[in-house]
């Protein structure tokens, strides 16, 4: 790869990582806050109100794992964190039937950090067995 497109690889990596870990930070805060409007996405949802803390929590420790050097291995579970919580909300607002709106949006977030982690540097990847 010339040094170019690693360049801009390395730009997608942190443009995605940045926006995936802005949504997680923020989506985590207001959990943990028990912000009023997403306590009623909880219980339309069907879910116990404790959750909050419980998702609050997970979504600032991925933030973390994200942005932290090295841990590669704590990444990929960062990662895998994510994508279980962005499909649990598509398939969560699908199930009650949801309006379109409310359905996308984690779709989208999860498009965004699947780029951030297929666009991670080497720095960030966990070894293969064998390297």
């Amino acid at each position: 790869m010339s040094e170019d497109n690693s360049k801009k690889m390395n730009l997608g990596y942190w443009i995605a990582t940045g926006i995936t870990c802005l949504v997680m930070a923020g989506g985590g805060t207001a959990d943990l806050l028990r912000v009023d409007d997403l306590k009623q996405v909880m219980e339309t949802l069907g879910y116990p109100l404790y959750l909050m803390t419980i998702l609050g929590v997970a979504k600032w420790m991925a933030v973390i794992a994200l942005l932290a050097p090295r841990f590669p291995r704590l990444k990929e579970w960062a990662y895998a964190g994510i994508t279980f919580d962005l499909m649990g909300a598509f398939f969560s607002h699908i199930a009650v039937k949801d309006p379109i709106g409310n359905t996308i949006p984690p779709v989208i977030i999860l498009a965004i950090a699947l780029v951030s982690y297929a666009t991670r540097p080497a720095s960030r990847r966990l070894a293969s067995p064998g390297e």
